[in-house]
């Protein structure tokens, strides 16, 4: 029997400190939804903040996220997610190595990686990745190329066990097609959406 899909959701990364009072509690509505929903990921990926406010947010998402099904990651900041007490780090191409996030933080640290080609996503396996995003997979305004459905089918092949979720132009009109042939999928606009989220976990 397939697997019930691993849904990840990604904050939009639009918060600053002018707005943070606002769009954080924004976030936090989001994520209450997803626990709700049984969400398996969620990333919050805000580039645009300092360490303090983004620790500050992190810790506010923990208390929501935390005894449910659903896992919390940070992107790229690791150091900030151990400290709030997430469950994980996303690493982009640009991190440092999954091998090295595994050698020194503690057992069941959740690692997830983004991933762009087939020669990437077998090194995040190699390096102790629990999961990996790979993408774009249909054209996203100012991406790369979209890498296409059979690209995402080949790259699940090659990796599996280890999960593999679809990125990138993912909406209503074809998640389906995503998670026909991935384990999961990742999605910024089309997941920052209650509707949505109860649409993905309801198929």
């Amino acid at each position: 029997m397939r697997r019930r899909p691993l849904i990840y959701l990604i904050s939009d990364g639009s918060m600053t400190a002018d707005n943070f009072p606002f769009k954080s509690l924004e976030l936090l509505i989001t994520i209450k939804s997803a626990v709700r929903n049984a969400i398996s990921f969620v990333q919050i990926r805000e580039k645009q903040l300092s360490a303090r406010l983004l620790f500050e947010l992190t810790e506010n998402a923990v208390r929501i996220t935390q005894n449910s099904n659903t896992k919390l990651l940070v992107n790229d900041r690791a150091d900030v997610a151990l400290a709030a007490r997430a469950d994980g780090v996303h690493l982009t191409s640009g991190s440092v190595s999954a091998r090295t996030i595994r050698s020194v933080f503690p057992p069941g640290f959740v690692i997830g990686v983004s991933t762009h080609s087939i020669a990437e996503a077998e090194i995040a396996k190699a390096d102790g990745a629990d999961f990996i995003v790979f993408g774009p997979v249909f054209a996203v305004p100012g991406k790369s190329a979209p890498v296409g459905l059979g690209a995402l089918r080949t790259v699940h092949d090659a990796c599996a066990p280890m999960p593999v979720l679809g990125l990138g132009g993912i909406d209503e009109t074809n998640y389906n097609e995503v998670l026909g042939v991935a384990d999961g999928l990742a999605a910024i606009r089309f997941l920052n959406n209650g509707k949505n989220l109860r649409l993905v976990q309801n198929r």
